[in-house]
């Protein structure tokens, strides 16, 4: 699929997470210092909405259902190493957030 838009990045502020919804679809968006990245936002562990967490100071996106924290470049879990959410390639054009999804 093409690169489509997922919000503007006035809308996401550093160190935030937003959820977009694209064809019915969750998506977590996180700025982590000005590093845009685009998770599954559906938590692997319980289902709670990644776009609706926290980041840490450390970078991590926290699941506001059950508090587990994923890396938000590689979805891989904080608490158990074998569990991960998909991440997508993201781009940033004319002040608008582009994510490459399924």
């Amino acid at each position: 699929m093409p690169f489509e838009r997922v919000c503007t990045l006035a809308e996401l502020p550093a160190n935030s997470v937003l959820e977009a919804i694209v064809r019915d679809e969750a998506y977590a968006i996180c700025n982590v210092n000005g590093a845009i990245t685009a998770l599954n936002g559906v938590c692997p562990h319980a289902g709670g909405p990644l776009g609706q967490g926290q980041i840490t100071l450390e970078g991590r996106l926290i699941c506001p259902f059950h508090m587990w924290e994923f890396d938000c470049s590689t979805g891989q879990s904080a608490f158990v190493p074998s569990i991960s959410t998909s991440t997508y390639p993201v781009k940033v054009e004319c002040g608008e957030v582009l994510a490459d999804l399924p």
